[in-house]
């Protein structure tokens, strides 16, 4: 029984670290405000994705999820929103996400 779960859970991680690792996939709930190439400047209150540097972007990403952006707290104003689009994320999403954004032009 104990192998049993050990083989579960390794086969749940590996799904969920291949999911985790599809930008393209995670991406598409960013499309509405940011573009189908990351190519819109949301209400004129951020960037255009594909302008920011990436290693600046992952950064902002974590800090939107953190609560650390938002208003009254620094740039774009957008930490509520972004926040909760943050949520459901983990740092392999949000590297594979950012990743992916690095590839479109």
């Amino acid at each position: 029984m104990k192998k049993l779960l050990l083989v579960s859970c390794a086969a749940a991680m590996a799904c969920s670290m291949a999911f985790a690792a599809d930008g393209a996939t995670v991406f598409k709930k960013c499309v509405a405000c940011h573009g189908a190439k990351a190519e819109k400047s949301y209400l004129n209150k951020v960037p255009v994705l594909t302008t920011l540097d990436p290693a600046m972007r992952l950064a902002d990403m974590k800090a939107y999820k953190k609560g650390e952006i938002g208003a009254g707290k620094g740039k774009y104003n957008m930490g509520a929103v972004m926040k909760g689009q943050m949520a459901t994320l983990s740092d392999d999403d949000m590297a594979a996400v950012n990743d992916y954004i690095s590839t479109l032009k």
